[in-house]
Parts: C-alpha cells; structure tokens; sequence
C-alpha cells in the first residue's frame, strides 16, 4: 500500500514572484531556441571563423583549467586547513573576480601584467614574455574570472571532510604531501570535478576581461564569445547559432554536475553495510589484486628517507610523557605494559591520546619513546598509531590497502605489506571481506579492519579510543583476545580509552582514572576494582558508589543521612562508600536481626544481567542503589517498578576508600 503524502500548497504571495523570476530567467532561453535557424546551424558553426574561435576557445579554457588547477587547488587548502591571520581577506580576494565587472577586471589585468603595469616590463625584459594581445594574455584572462569557482567548490569540499581521515594517516606514517594525494584529494573528487568542471565552463565563456586585456585579434584572442560580439554586427543570425552551442556547453556542465556545486567528500556517503558473513564468492584471497586502490610510492607520496626514527631501542619502546594543557599528568610505563584510560565524557581521555600524537592545540606532550625524543617530531614520524572512535577508514581504498597504507607509507614493498596486511586481517576474522570497501562492510568488521591497520604498522606507541565499540559480544570476546594475545609481545606501550570494565580488566596492566584532565587514580585492575577512588569508576564497575565525610561510625553521606561501616577511617576525611550489588538485600517488610544499614525505598528499574536481576531501589533517606538478586527472589518479592521495598546493607560490606 502507497504511503499517503500530504502536499502543502506554497502561498500565493511566494509562489507568484517564484514563478515570475523562473519566466524571467527562461525566456531569454527561450528567445535563442525559437530564433535559431536550425537549417543554416550546420553551416554557422562550421564557418572558418567560428571554428577558429571555437578551436581557440577550447585552448584558452583548457589551459585556464589547468593553470587554475595549479594555482588554486593550494590555495582552496590552505583556506580550508590552515588558520592564519587575513584569512578573511584572502577568501574575499578569491571571490572579487566574481562579483567584478569582467572589463573593470581587464582594466586591472592591463595594469598589473601590461606593457606599463606593475609587473609586465619585468616579464617583457626577463623573460621576453608579452601578455596583453596574445593568447597567453586571453588564458590569464580566463584564469583570473574563473578560477574562483574551483576554489570555492574545493574548499566547501574540503571543510566537509573529516580531519580524522588525514590524522590517521599521518598517525600511520604518511608524510603531508603523501596524504593529500592519496587520502585527501580522492575524497573530495566530487568537489574538485565539480569545481574544475565550473572552471572550464565560465573561462569558456569569458568576454569582457579577455577583450579589455588581450584584445580582439582573429586566431591569436579572438574566442568563441567575441566571435558572437562581432557577428551580431553583421550576422545575427550566425551569431544565435553560436550562442546555442555556448549555451548547450554550459547546460550539459550543469545537468552533468546534477546540482553538486560544492561536492561531497567520499567520507560523507553512506552505503549499506555488508552483512556479517561474506559470500563464498567474495572471500577473495590475499593474491588478489589491490594495486588499483593501494597507493603507491611514487614522488608525490613516497616518504623521506628519515620517514621515522631511527631503532636504536632493540624492539623494547618505554614511555615517558609530561603533559600539560588541558591534561597535567605525568605518564610512565615499561614496555609491553597496556593501559586502559577511563573517565567520564569531558574527562579528558581523547585529548590524551591526540596530545600524544601531536594533533591538538589543547595539550602538549614531551613524549619519549625508549631513547628517542619524539617530542619536536611532526605525527607522520613518531611512530605513533591510533584507531580514533570512527575508525577513520579509508573510503577509496580496499580494506586490504587501507591495512596496508601504513607499510607502503613507510616504504615496505608492495607484496611484502600486502602480505602482512593479509595476515593481520587473517587474525581479526576479516580477512575474506579483503577486497570490500568500508561502505561495504558492517559497522563492526570497519572497527576490525581499522584495528589491523594500527597493529599492522609496526607502531612504537599504540593508542586505541574505544576499539571494540562498534563489536558486538561474540566478536567482542574473539577480538579482545587477538588483541591480548598480540599485546603480550608488543614492545611498546599500549592506552586503550574505554568505557567497558571488562576490557579494562582483561586488557589492561593498569588503569588511568582522568578527571577534567588530571590523573585520579593509576593502579592494577584489581585495585580499581576493590578501592575505586571515583564514584563514575564505581558504576562503570558495576558498585554503588556514596561520597560523603568519614564519621566516627562511618560515612556522613553528601545527600544527607549516615551509612555505618566496620573499619571507619579517621574522621573528618573525604571518603567514598562501595557497596557491591550482590551485597544489597532487598525485602517486602523491614527486616530484623544484624543489619545496621536499613532504608525503605522504591523500584525504580529492573534490568537483566545475565542470569540475575538487576534492581535500582530509590529512597528518601539514602542515595539511589542498585541491588543484584536471583529471578526466584524476584518472584517471591513481586519484584516491579513503583513497588515498595526495603533495602539493607551490613557494615561489613561497606569499603570506605579515602580520597
């Protein structure tokens, strides 16, 4: 059954002047069809003069794209990447030749490049070079009035672009130039087709600044849209045939264009994702070829020679790291050591990381790996591998060339890091998606495939932010224990940002507890979990959690009331009560016998956790808390949301940990 739609009608008082404005726009179109002697438009158009207009034509724009090209894909970067000081300025001076009168442009153009102009004897007596009534003269011409269009084009382009995508491959070792040219500039191939295709049509059509300039001379300037000037005068009818071709011209740029004025970088597409499990057609092996999409090592991309730091640590890279900024912390780990980074959002865990790899303003990091000071060392050469939150795949490239992206950018040959990129994704459970596109793969293959790009580039320094996210739980568990399994020879330092206990506990050597940048707790596991010194820790780890100031009998509680425990600490301290969820005991009617901490309350909420029961109890006289009971107990207490309870905890089961 059709979905029904409901048509709002625009009023009146909108529609009528909208349609008037696209009556007036298309009867000028209009006015060239019907007046066009389509019998004789054979023979218009392939009269000498126009062919030699319309040859020159096709020259002076050809030329214009490519000098524009050259000169304003730069430019279009550097406005979209680089803040620096008369930015404004530079970006109103790229679209001046837009909203200039094009003779007012010629004007200029004569008194900047002519003969008596600032720099035209300059060019005249160095380089015999003469602009004004010569062809070079018609392509500077179109160059200034239609450049501006592939600026603006490439530089929306390039603002809807993810920074992520160029971070990661410098965090892979990829020198600037070789992340343009195989990471940044495939992806806003929309935007700069679109601004290119802009720029060829208008320098195509260029009259006013090409005749003020380079003036009107048959074969050397006299292009297709002067042509037209002079046969209005004697040739009307030429002079309509003509400008349908130009017209045609422009409006088969822009149906091909479909309305993509400022593109859309190939990051920002979505398609739908692969399923889980690959057909058997599709699990390519690693000998296919990727030689198509796998960047190569050519001048534009190839690395220096100095593209990292030389080993002079045998295989063993500890950490050493001073951090100011936002963050303030001190970081120390031997090699091998993992460090899992919790905390709450805003915490300061991802700044972390990008203060490690040289990527943000907001913090800094005097970082040494083993005997190297990486400090001063640009990201592409610190030897520093990230997996950010999206994975940051890239979108043009196999999932095989994207693991291989940081071997080739450190100059590994081409079977070789293929090989290991296969292996890698081997190891991850991916490798028969090899061949697949990220659009192609599912959110959770993505994440695997990101991870066995960072493993595989021979990193000094790991850093994970929230790696296992996108898993589900079975791929999670086979995951995780690669990733142990790896770590347990890695000869660096690993820190995996994560909001999972369970990761922290079975990946983890040991724990940073960061809040608003600063280090709150820094332990093994095991301590974190038996004295958790943050009340956001305490949940994550599934613990009631109550801050309040150590008693004589216990804890005065922040909310108000008193909790009594068996090892008080001295009074006056600020302290933090855990309490573990299995602790808790939930009843229908106030219970008697031992229990020293009682409160009645509300269920609020009932979740399922594995085979237990999860109640969040809310009382007057005490924080929320959250107790663990079996689904028979539940039962037997008609166990709901608004029914009444009463909770109690002894004070044995009480750890009060100072803070």
């Amino acid at each position: 059954m059709s979905r029904l739609r409901t048509r709002n009608r625009p009023p009146v008082t909108l529609a009528l002047p909208a349609l008037l404005a696209v009556a007036f726009l298309l009867l000028p179109l209009i006015g060239i069809l019907t007046r066009t002697e389509w019998g004789e438009l054979a023979d218009h158009l392939t009269s000498p003069g126009v062919t030699e207009a319309l040859r020159l034509s096709l020259l002076v724009s050809a030329w214009a794209l490519g000098l524009s090209l050259l000169l304003g894909v730069p430019l279009a970067w550097l406005l979209a990447r680089v803040e620096f000081k008369g930015k404004a300025f530079v970006r109103s001076l790229v679209l001046l030749p837009m909203v200039l009168p094009p003779t007012v442009g010629g004007v200029a153009l004569l008194l900047g490049f002519g003969r008596r102009g600032l720099l035209g004897p300059w060019l005249e007596g160095t380089f015999g070079i003469t602009l004004p009534f010569h062809t070079s003269g018609a392509v500077v011409a179109a160059t200034f009035v239609a450049m501006p269009f592939l600026v603006i084009s490439l530089e929306g382009a390039l603002g809807g672009l993810k920074q992520s995508y160029e971070e990661t491959a410098a965090s892979l070792g990829a020198r600037p130039v070789r992340v343009f040219f195989t990471v940044t500039l495939p992806m806003v191939a929309p935007g700069l087709i679109a601004g290119a295709a802009l720029t060829w049509a208008r320098a195509l059509g260029e009259f006013g600044a090409t005749i003020t300039f380079a003036g009107n001379l048959p074969g050397t300037t006299q292009t297709l849209p002067l042509q037209v000037y002079l046969l209005l005068q004697d040739r009307p009818e030429a002079a309509t045939s003509v400008s349908l071709l130009l017209l045609a011209i422009a409006m088969a740029v822009l149906i091909g264009l479909r309305g993509r004025w400022t593109g859309t970088p190939a990051g920002r597409k979505t398609g739908a994702a692969a399923p889980a499990t690959a057909p058997a057609s599709d699990r390519t092996s690693a000998s296919a070829s990727a030689s198509a999409e796998e960047p190569s090592g050519g001048p534009a991309g190839a690395p220096s020679a100095g593209a990292g730091p030389a080993p002079v640590d045998d295989g063993r890279w500890p950490l050493h790291a001073e951090v100011t900024g936002f963050n303030r912390l001190t970081l120390d780990a031997e090699p091998g050591t993992t460090i899992a980074v919790v905390g709450e959002n805003g915490a300061g865990k991802t700044t972390l990381l990008r203060a490690l790899l040289g990527l943000t303003p907001r913090a800094h990091a005097e970082l040494r790996l083993g005997d190297t000071d990486v400090t001063a060392l640009p990201p592409h050469r610190r030897q520093v591998a990230w997996v950010p939150q999206d994975g940051a795949l890239f979108p043009h490239l196999s999932a095989l060339a994207n693991t291989a992206y940081g071997l080739r950018a450190r100059r590994v040959p081409r079977a070789e890091a293929r090989r290991e990129a296969q292996a890698w994704l081997d190891r991850l459970g991916v490798g028969h998606l090899a061949q697949r596109r990220p659009a192609q793969l599912s959110g959770g293959q993505a994440q695997r495939v990101a991870l066995a790009r960072a493993l595989a580039a021979r990193p000094r320094l790991l850093l994970l932010d929230e790696p296992l996210a996108a898993l589900d739980q079975t791929t999670r568990a086979h995951v995780r224990h690669t990733l142990r399994t790896h770590l347990a020879g890695f000869g660096g330092v690993c820190l995996i940002v994560t909001h999972d206990p369970v990761e922290a506990v079975s990946l983890a050597d040991r724990v940073l507890v960061l809040a608003d940048g600063r280090t709150l707790q820094d332990a093994p596991p095991a301590e974190v979990t038996r004295h958790p010194r943050s009340p956001w820790v305490a949940r994550m780890l599934g613990r009631n959690a109550w801050p309040g100031t150590a008693s004589a009998d216990g804890l005065a509680l922040a909310g108000g009331g008193r909790l009594v425990v068996a090892e008080p600490l001295p009074e006056g301290s600020a302290a933090l009560a855990i309490i573990a969820p299995e602790a808790v005991s939930v009843h229908r009617d106030r219970p008697t016998g031992s229990p020293r901490n009682v409160w009645p309350g509300t269920i609020r909420e009932v979740t399922a956790v594995g085979s237990r029961l999860r109640v969040l109890v809310g009382s007057a006289e005490a924080p929320d808390l959250v107790a663990e009971i079996t689904p028979e107990a539940a039962a037997e207490l008609g166990v709901a949301d608004g029914a009444p309870v009463w909770t109690s905890v002894k004070a044995t089961e009480v750890t009060l940990v100072r803070l």
